[in-house]
């Protein structure tokens, strides 16, 4: 194999980056599906967790024919940190809403996160002249932003249900 040039090792560098991310969030997710009780968010979830897998492949794809590997070394420590973190998302918040919602803020800032990663190898892509790569991560960023503007409804939702279950109605405004 070839050396790489300065433009794709950035390029692998910044993907093997979301790789990771994408990695650690099916974890995630797979833990928030099985805490997640309101049918109507936990099918979405479903449908993310698909998204997120096979935003994985797709990156994953990309590094190799840019001429990068060694993904198994992202893919177990973004595993890791998410595995570590499930038992606390379990003990958070005092009730099913709660619990629920806390979920929903991470997903959000998760989501967003990814936003920020996207529009950067897109950005970088386009400037390097990558018109696969930059098509790559803008249709991913795309998904992620339909994702987060579904968590900014559940976000308000959930609130509204944890205010209905943890605070007595005279204390409440309706």
């Amino acid at each position: 194999m070839a050396d790489l040039n300065e433009r794709d090792e950035k390029l692998i560098q910044y993907l093997s980056e979301a790789y990771g991310k994408e990695r650690e969030l099916e974890t995630a997710l797979e833990a928030h599906i099985a805490m997640t009780t309101k049918a109507p968010y936990k099918k979405r979830l479903k449908q993310h967790l698909k998204e997120t897998k096979s935003h994985a492949k797709q990156v994953e794809r990309r590094i190799k024919k840019l001429g990068g590997g060694g993904q198994k070394v992202q893919t177990a420590v973004g595993k890791t940190m998410a595995a570590a973190k499930g038992p606390l998302h379990m003990v958070r918040g005092s009730g099913e809403q709660e619990k629920m919602l806390k979920n929903a803020k991470t997903e959000y800032f998760n989501e967003h996160e990814e936003i920020a990663t996207y529009l950067g190898i897109e950005t970088l892509a386009t400037k390097v002249g990558d018109k696969e790569t930059a098509k790559l991560a803008k249709g991913i960023r795309r998904e992620e932003e339909r994702m987060a503007k579904f968590l900014t409804t559940q976000i308000q939702s959930l609130s509204n249900a944890v205010a209905t279950e943890d605070i007595p109605a005279a204390q409440r405004k309706r």
